[in-house]
């Protein structure tokens, strides 16, 4: 008799794990080694439910000052709930594998508050799973900083260019529809 009581609890435990798996998109399954720290990014606890943005990063690309942008853009629009996650990727071979003169390009010389992550693969056989699903749903990186423009509900509904700069108003436009989306 004494064994029956442990049981609801495991099993409100088993049905709520399987059901979180079940309301994570596939995009946001997985976690990635935020940048230069000791934790990891649950990319579905984190991101899930929310309008996101996500871009492909290297610190020795003629594109990098696009980090200002992208603050702006996240300071911009966080208080809608609006996330940004940068990825560094030496994919281009414009990345230090060095992550703390990483960290220092982006939080020091850009002064970036959304979330980083450490260097990943982002194309090919390689690409972390972020990347593969986000290619599956419109394209590959072509270059540092292609932009993900993804809804609430993880499906990516824009992706620009590496050209196309965090205040253009398309991208700002996609933005706006993703925020506007439903969970």
């Amino acid at each position: 008799m004494t064994r029956s009581w442990l049981a609801v609890p495991l099993l409100f435990v088993a049905f709520s794990g399987s059901a979180w798996a079940a309301e994570c998109p596939a995009l946001l399954q997985g976690s990635l080694p935020k940048l230069h720290a000791k934790e990891s990014v649950d990319l579905c606890q984190r991101f899930a439910g929310k309008p996101l943005v996500v871009v492909n990063t290297a610190s020795f690309c003629g594109f990098a000052p696009q980090f200002k942008g992208l603050e702006a853009l996240y300071q911009r629009y966080r208080d809608q709930g609006l996330e940004v996650l940068g990825v560094p990727s030496n994919d281009f071979k414009q990345e230090s594998k060095d992550g703390a003169e990483t960290a220092k390009v982006c939080y020091v010389n850009y002064g970036v508050t959304f979330t980083m992550t450490e260097p990943q693969p982002v194309r090919g056989a390689d690409a972390v799973h972020l990347f593969k699903v986000l290619a599956q749903q419109s394209s590959a990186p072509k270059w540092n900083f292609y932009k993900y423009v993804v809804d609430r509900q993880g499906r990516v509904i824009a992706n620009f260019s590496s050209l196309t700069k965090p205040d253009n108003p398309e991208f700002i436009e996609a933005v706006e529809k993703a925020l506007a989306s439903k969970s």
